[in-house]
This record gives C-alpha cells, sequence and structure tokens, in this order.
C-alpha cells in the first residue's frame, strides 16, 4: 500500500504538469488546447482557489475573441485574488468591447489598492484619452510619469497631446526621451514624422515615416499618414499607391477612403474618386469636413447635381454640429469654401478653392491601434 507522502509526490508532479503544459501552449497561441488543460487544473484538489488559473484562462479566451467567457474568468480570478495584471486585463477586454466606462470603472477601483501603478494610470489616460477627454487623459499620464518618468509608453501618449495641440517642439523633446528605451517602436516613428509634417519638414517626415513602414508593415496609419504627407506636396501617384495599400490593411476606415478620393480627383480619375467618397460616406454620413470635400471634388468635375446634394448635405450637418465637435476645424475657411462652392455652382462655373481637409495632419496615439 502507497504512503500518504507518495500520494502527495505524485499530485505535485501532476500539477507541475498541468502548469507548464498549457503555459506552452498559451505560448505557441494554441489558446482552445491551452483552456482545456486549464480546466482540467480546476478540477484538482486546490485548483479553483488559483487565481492564476483563471486568469490565464481569461487571456485565452480573449485572445479568442470570447469576450464574454474572458471577463467570467476574469472576474473569477479577482474574487480570489486581486492583481493589477487582472484588472489591467479586464479594462482591455472591455475596451474591445468598447465598453469605455466600465473599463475606466475597473482600473478606478483598481487605482484603490494599487495607487502607484504606472501601468494602470498610463492605461486610465489612454482611456480618457480615446473618448477625447484630454484633461483627464493629461492628469492620468502626468500621475504615471511621476511615478516611473522613463515608461515609454506613457511618453508618447503624452507626446501625442501636445503633438494634437501643435505643440511639435515640446512632443519632439518627449519622443527623444522615449527613444532611449524603444529604438524600434513604429508608433513613435510615426509620431515623429508626423510632428516634422507639422512643421512643414516634409522631407524629414517621410523618412521617419518610412522607418516605421519598415518596422511595421502591417500598420495601417503609417500608410495613410504616408499618403497625407505625399498627397500634401503633389506627388499624388506616389500618396494613391500608400493609399491602395492603406485600404487593403483598414478596409472600415473612412478617412482613407476620404483621403484617396481627394487624391484620385487630383489625378484626374472622377469616377473612381466618385466610388471613394460614396465608400468614405457609407462608412461616416455624418461627418460634414467630408462631404465639403465631396462636394469641391464634383464641382470641379462639373458635376454640378452631385456638387449640390453634397453642399446640402455639408450644410445640414454642420448645422447640427455640436461647437465641441467643431474644435480643430477651421470654420472660416470650411464656410468660406462652401459659400465658393455654392458660388461656383450658381454662376455655373467650376473652380472653387482646393479640398479643405486633404492636409489635416493625423496624429498617432500611444496604444497599439495610434
Amino acid at each position: 500500500m502507497q504512503c500518504p507522502a507518495w500520494h502527495s509526490i505524485c499530485w505535485l508532479a501532476l500539477r507541475l504538469r498541468l502548469d507548464a503544459l498549457p503555459l506552452c501552449r498559451y505560448l505557441l497561441g494554441k489558446h482552445k488546447a491551452a483552456i482545456g488543460v486549464y480546466r482540467e487544473l480546476l478540477d484538482l484538489p486546490g485548483g479553483d482557489e488559483d487565481w492564476e488559473v483563471y486568469h490565464a484562462q481569461g487571456m485565452c479566451h480573449m485572445y479568442l475573441q470570447q469576450l464574454d467567457s474572458a471577463l467570467e474568468c476574469l472576474e473569477s480570478a479577482n474574487a480570489i485574488q486581486r492583481h493589477d495584471a487582472t484588472f489591467l486585463a479586464m479594462a482591455n477586454v472591455y475596451s474591445l468591447q468598447d465598453k469605455l466606462d466600465d473599463a475606466i470603472g475597473v482600473l478606478e477601483e483598481a487605482l484603490e489598492f494599487s495607487a502607484d501603478s504606472s501601468d494602470i494610470l498610463t492605461l486610465l489616460g489612454l482611456l480618457y484619452l480615446r473618448m477625447d477627454d484630454n484633461l483627464k487623459a493629461f492628469e492620468y499620464l502626468g500621475s504615471s510619469l511621476t511615478h516611473d518618468p522613463r515608461n515609454a509608453k506613457t511618453i508618447l501618449a503624452a507626446g501625442s497631446i501636445m503633438q494634437d495641440h501643435g505643440e511639435y517642439d515640446v512632443a519632439l523633446s518627449k519622443y527623444r526621451t522615449a527613444a532611449q528605451s524603444t529604438p524600434h517602436s513604429p508608433h513613435l516613428w510615426s509620431n515623429i514624422g508626423m510632428c516634422f509634417f507639422g512643421k512643414e519638414k516634409y522631407v524629414a517626415a517621410i523618412a521617419c515615416l518610412k522607418r516605421a513602414q519598415y518596422l511595421d508593415p502591417f500598420e495601417w496609419i503609417v500608410a495613410y499618414n504616408i499618403g497625407l504627407v505625399l498627397s500634401h506636396t503633389g506627388q499624388y501617384a506616389s500618396a494613391y499607391a500608400a493609399l491602395a495599400a492603406c485600404v487593403n490593411l483598414a478596409p472600415k476606415q473612412p478617412q482613407v477612403y476620404s483621403l484617396m478620393a481627394v487624391v484620385l480627383a487630383r489625378l484626374g480619375d472622377v469616377p473612381s474618386a466618385h466610388k471613394a467618397y460614396g465608400r468614405a460616406v457609407a462608412l461616416e454620413p455624418q461627418d460634414a469636413p467630408l462631404r465639403l470635400n465631396y462636394a469641391v471634388s464634383m464641382a470641379n468635375a462639373g458635376d454640378k447635381a452631385e456638387a449640390a446634394t453634397q453642399l446640402a448635405e455639408f450644410k445640414r450637418l454642420w448645422a447640427a454640429m455640436p461647437p465641441e465637435d467643431k474644435e480643430g476645424l477651421d470654420e472660416a475657411r470650411m464656410l468660406a469654401l462652401s459659400e465658393a462652392v455654392s458660388t461656383a455652382l450658381q454662376r455655373g462655373t467650376s473652380k472653387p478653392p482646393a479640398t479643405h481637409s486633404e492636409a489635416r495632419p493625423e496624429g498617432a496615439a500611444a496604444e497599439g491601434k495610434y
């Protein structure tokens, strides 16, 4: 008859084997197989009291886009023992579900017992940045930098806020600090490139954006920014090539089709420009500047009926737009352009000014998604 110590040794050996097996499968991307082993772990004595098993299982569900199951596992992990990693994972799941208020609530709860966590403060700042609340975003990012002044992700996010406010030199000084720890970050080089674009240093901007593209050739915002800079410098054929690649990477981003439509109109391909505008409008029907660009391009092409339709839509959307949504837009220029198109249509001419937003910089945020 085997002694109790032998049973304990056998159980421990089995537990160690099962602990290592799902980790290996998790690292290999075999998340379904890992979940199966984690379930076996939960059936072992004391397995349902191990927060790490629930946490790892929740991460597997998250990678499989089974978000409700992921939340259930992560909540079970937190019920056993609170950990920063679990709160951060829950916030990421809520973010994937576009439940930003819930994500913020989870992180604010985490701050109650981990107030000096740079990662939690940074993610809170990024969520507020995503909600266009720059004041609160900067507050949390500043707190994060107080605890960890060399956190590259936090520096990149803070720099992007400064960049959005036109403080390009201050943003570049922040990025210089971040480059010391993350010199191979495509996010960083994309932001640096758009800072140079804002300073009208186009050669430097293209060089930085090309480096970002080399570091991550599948990031759509980098290709978009390259197309934006090239279109601004009049290199429309090259801009179209960059935007065509961008469409393949991000087929549901309306700003890509909008800029491509402007470029195609400048190249004289009016039918293709019309299709691109149609796709952009289908994705973002409430975008007033898009409607104005559409009207200008159609007026230049001599399609008065379509130009008049889009101009009327622009005026309707602009009148209904809240004042806070007009911040950052050149209101005087847009209204002057609208009047110029209207006058051109009434007189039968087709020479309104250039489109409004083709040179509007698109900065990058510090999350993986820019």
